[in-house]
């Protein structure tokens, strides 16, 4: 017990180390479960899963984002992942907010990252950012929402909510808000 008590996971973001508090019981379910969901598609595929894997940017920027994807093998080192990922995923918390909103993802922005999720668990919602011209644009935000509230709206407004999302990498790999949200 008391190595875990020693055990204090940080994050390294613009030359600053901020240390993180533990992830709830439902950041933790969320991460578990797209981890199972990207995992299972990626099997014989040549790009690999990573949860909780430090990746460093550079010097002064090293981060462990919840998830992200690497296509290019030898970026995987024996403990960290070198350089920006293909894709990744930020679950944000009431501690981790603002530094994945703003300094995280302008970091992922500045080194490459071709695709950045950011997932709102109080909101049940994921927005997805992709990389065009160096800079992020806010490409598709989908919504968990229940199949009773679903059924009461006008089909026009129906019509026009987002429930699944498409990773950029993977046409054919369809993640639907429901599954990533589910109890």
């Amino acid at each position: 017990m008391e190595a875990l008590l020693d055990y204090q996971k940080s994050e390294l973001i613009d030359g600053v180390v901020y240390n993180m508090s533990p992830a709830s019981i439902k950041h933790i379910r969320i991460q578990r479960r797209l981890s199972i969901i990207i995992g299972n598609f990626l099997r014989g595929k040549r790009c690999e899963v990573f949860s909780e894997a430090e990746v460093r940017l550079d010097e002064n920027n090293k981060f462990i984002p919840d998830l992200c994807i690497i296509c290019t093998p030898s970026q995987v080192k024996t403990s960290y992942i070198e350089g920006a990922p293909d894709f990744v995923v930020e679950i944000l918390s009431p501690s981790t907010r603002k530094k994945d909103l703003t300094a995280k993802k302008s970091a992922y922005e500045k080194f490459g990252v071709k695709e950045y999720w950011i997932i709102d668990p109080k909101g049940e919602s994921i927005d997805a950012y992709l990389l065009k011209d160096g800079k992020f644009e806010l490409d598709s935000t989908c919504h968990n929402i229940p199949e009773e509230e679903l059924a009461e709206m006008h089909e026009e407004d129906r019509e026009k909510i987002q429930l699944a999302l498409k990773i950029s990498l993977y046409d054919e790999l369809t993640i639907t808000a429901k599954e990533v949200f589910e109890d």
